[in-house]
């Protein structure tokens, strides 16, 4: 379960990343936005920890951070997502959807809006958690 948890929390920070570079640029204040929801509500999601001993949530922003510096491409790390979803479904609860959520709007609405790329993202999330 822990290493299937590490993981979930590695493609998270691919989704959140998926979100913050869908308009080709990855802004301070989404990694920001990203930082307090990861504080506020993924470290309370359960009690695993990584390699290291620290909350395995904090995967989110080291996975989301090396991404930016690779400046990999969003789409993709959207569709690792939604393959590593499809494999680990007993990973996500409503509580854990709702979660991811509230992460991806928090993301989107912290530098200026939604805008048009980031809008067609979360709609394609919404559908992914949907289902």
């Amino acid at each position: 379960m822990e290493t299937s948890s590490n993981h979930m929390y590695q493609n998270l920070g691919k989704l959140f990343y998926a979100v913050s570079a869908s308009d080709n640029v990855v802004r301070a204040e989404e990694f920001d936005a990203l930082h307090k929801v990861v504080i506020n509500h993924w470290i309370d999601i359960d009690d695993v920890e990584d390699d290291f001993g620290s909350d395995a949530a904090y995967q989110i922003e080291i996975v989301f951070e090396w991404l930016k510096e690779q400046e990999l491409d969003a789409e993709t790390c959207f569709n690792d997502f939604a393959y590593f979803k499809s494999q680990h479904e007993s990973l996500f609860n409503a509580k854990v959807d709702r979660t991811i959520w509230r992460t991806v709007i928090a993301i989107a609405d912290s530098f200026h809006g939604k805008n048009k790329a980031e809008k067609e993202m979360l709609a394609k999330i919404k559908v992914l958690l949907m289902q």
